[in-house]
């Protein structure tokens, strides 16, 4: 515990405004004790959670707010709400929720730092179950003394102390504190390396907590090296969540399995732990698939969609749209953004312009989305050619063909593939039109 207290000692200023998860729990009373009695005087604000699932925990927050009163320290709570009856969060969201609540306490009372009370034991807990898990460089290290944020910083000081450190400093300063039973309970990953690992370990080297800190510093400087020269790299390759696939076929295969855990890095910054080497692995397989469309499903919704000689990496909200829209005004927007013009005169001759004689169609003209079965006869061909077929040739992506517009008339003819492709019907400038439209 002596460590802890001198880093804070050295960390701190007089008054600097610093805010602390406080659970209850014995860690996290610890460090607010900790807190209370530096050497440097701070102004503490302490964050408390009730989850809402133990039947205790009301009594707790009355208890936590009672004892910040009678220590002069604000107090702050926040109840989760249950998701529903019958489902409960997961780990990851509940991880999630807090630190935005914690985040939102900083920066409304204008903090410093934000501290948890996140030990020793805790750190090596994490990497072992990381490894054990598999993940990557950065994903292996565990977490960080410090994590760096916009305008404030995480600090677990409690880092360089064990458990039993922890339990003693408790005992000694007879700080109440209250236990969750289900920390008891090996239906937790984390409790049975608690119970089962974590006391050969310190058999083994009392001090062990302090080699697997050494080792995460370790692991943290050689990410630092290769992240610098992957950042070299990427810079040219992966713009707007879409990755070159072609260059990215040039790299080394060491660089190519970073820049995957690059962009994953970047989509889960505060939630390493949901993705593993597993899906590194999975992605990097995508890319050198022979199949020029295909996809695959990540942890939180992520997607990774491979089209053609791009990886693209979006939410997975995307929809099948369906719609039929009757071309009656001089402007029709559709559902991707984009709009039908009609015009008066052009000599614009790209597939983003059709013109058409109305003597030869079935009016009205409508813009609908694609059917199993459309086909049309492109021009200055003979016979139907599958629409699918000419999205694969033209290279649109599959995420996009479903919302893509098709000009047709009303006995369903397929008159125009804006911006792909026109059909028989389409004039030339020096033919005969009184239709003139305008993809935009």
């Amino acid at each position: 515990m002596k460590e802890s207290i001198e880093y804070l000692n050295n960390l701190l200023k007089p008054n600097d405004v610093v805010v602390i998860g406080l659970s209850g729990g014995p860690d996290s009373m610890c460090l607010f004790d900790v807190l209370l009695k530096l050497d440097t005087k701070v102004k503490i604000i302490c964050a408390h959670i009730n989850h809402n699932i133990r039947e205790e925990s009301k009594d707790e927050q009355t208890f936590l707010e009672d004892y910040c009163n009678r220590k002069k320290v604000k107090f702050i709570t926040t109840t989760f709400e249950k998701k529903s009856e019958t489902e409960e969060y997961n780990e990851a969201e509940l991880r999630e929720m807090r630190y935005k609540f914690f985040e939102k306490v900083v920066r409304k009372n204008h903090a410093k730092y934000l501290f948890t009370a996140h030990h020793g034991d805790d750190l090596i807990e994490t990497i072992l179950m990381r490894i054990t898990r598999g993940s990557n460089l950065k994903g292996y290290s565990g977490f960080d003394l410090v994590t760096e944020k916009v305008k404030y910083k995480i600090i677990r000081p409690l880092i360089f102390s064990t458990k039993s450190d922890i339990t003693e400093y408790n005992l000694k300063n007879e700080i109440p504190f209250f236990r969750d039973r289900t920390n008891d309970s090996d239906d937790y990953t984390r409790n049975r390396y608690r119970r089962n690992v974590l006391p050969f370990l310190k058999e083994e080297n009392s001090n062990v907590h302090l080699k697997y800190y050494k080792f995460n510093n370790e692991l943290n400087k050689y990410y630092e090296y290769v992240d610098k020269e992957v950042r070299k790299e990427i810079s040219n390759r992966y713009h707007g969540d879409v990755l070159n696939i072609t260059d990215f076929n040039h790299l080394d295969s060491l660089i190519q399995t970073k820049v995957i855990e690059f962009v994953l890095d970047d989509k889960y910054p505060d939630n390493l732990y949901l993705v593993s080497d597993v899906h590194v692995e999975n992605i990097l397989n995508l890319i050198k698939s022979n199949k020029p469309n295909s996809s695959i499903n990540l942890p939180d919704n992520l997607i990774i969609t491979k089209s053609y000689d791009k990886l693209i990496v979006s939410k997975n909200n995307i929809q099948s749209v369906d719609y039929d829209l009757e071309i009656t005004d001089k402007i029709t927007k559709l559902p991707n953004n984009h709009e039908i013009i009609m015009l008066d005169e052009t000599e614009e001759t790209s597939n983003y312009y059709i013109k058409l004689d109305s003597k030869e169609l079935s009016l009205p003209l409508h813009i609908r989305s694609k059917k199993d079965g459309d086909r049309m006869i492109i021009k200055n061909m003979n016979g139907y050619k599958k629409l699918k077929d000419i999205y694969i040739d033209s290279k649109i992506p599959l995420q996009e063909r479903n919302t893509r517009p098709i000009l047709v008339d009303s006995k369903g003819n397929i008159l125009w593939l804006p911006g792909i492709k026109k059909s028989k019907f389409a004039k030339a400038n020096g033919e005969n039109y009184d239709i003139i439209l305008w993809y935009k």
